[in-house]
């Protein structure tokens, strides 16, 4: 098996985990999958179901499908660098929300 195989079957692996996450939290307790917070990577507003609280960081279900696999085949040693990949993405974020909450006040 390639390496290039070897990772896809990596990240299908952890797809399939992540996907179970989110199961598992909502079998543990439906209301997380209508409760949602700002990833701290993506700067999306995301549900808790399937998040995972990495030190100071929560992140997303898909979030936490970057970091895993990111980790497992050395492309960021802990959280944080991911945190500070994705910074550009939260930015984007950050802008579209303000945009949005201008024009709703404008409105």
């Amino acid at each position: 098996m390639s390496d290039k195989e070897k990772e896809l079957a990596l990240i299908k692996d952890m797809q399939e985990v992540c996907a179970a996450m989110v199961e598992n939290d909502i079998e543990e307790n439906p209301a997380c999958a209508g409760e949602f917070f700002d990833c701290a990577a993506c700067g999306q507003g995301k549900p808790y179901a399937g998040s995972i609280q990495y030190g100071e960081f929560r992140l997303c279900n898909d979030c936490v499908l970057y970091a895993e696999v990111g980790l497992k085949l050395g492309k960021f040693k802990n959280a944080t660098e991911l945190v500070d990949a994705l910074e550009e993405k939260r930015l984007e974020e950050v802008c579209e929300f303000i945009k949005l909450d201008r024009a709703s006040a404008n409105n």
